[in-house]
């Protein structure tokens, strides 16, 4: 799934995208995420992240999270993308900031690849 953040972006904003996405049917029940931020011009505080990891937390039942490549330029908003990954950690397989987009793509790419190499437990 690709989500591009533009302009001043709100709590409530992301909110209603977790809230869209878990009524979407057509929605996979396990996604990777490639989250764009480059266009974002506000920036989330600490005390922000929380509820979106409760509203993360919430839809668990209806989606899975797999792998979270963030593409951020500023550095204040990758600072805040960090805390979010530590945050996120029980939310996402795996998550890793970038600020560039090419390295960003080949990374989830490679974290794809990789769960399709594990072996079938099934047998």
């Amino acid at each position: 799934m690709r989500t591009r953040c533009i302009g001043a972006v709100t709590l409530q904003e992301v909110i209603d995208h977790f809230r869209t996405l878990e009524r979407d049917s057509d929605c996979p029940g396990l996604l990777d995420v490639f989250l764009d931020l480059r266009e974002m011009n506000s920036l989330p505080e600490t005390r922000e992240i929380s509820p979106v990891i409760s509203e993360m937390t919430r839809i668990r039942g209806r989606l899975r999270f797999g792998a979270c490549a963030i593409l951020a330029s500023r550095d204040a908003l990758i600072g805040m993308m960090r805390i979010f990954e530590v945050m996120a950690e029980e939310c996402f397989r795996v998550t890793c900031t970038f600020r560039d987009a090419n390295e960003a793509e080949a990374w989830l790419i490679r974290q794809q690849s990789v769960i399709d190499d594990r072996p079938d437990p099934a047998g």
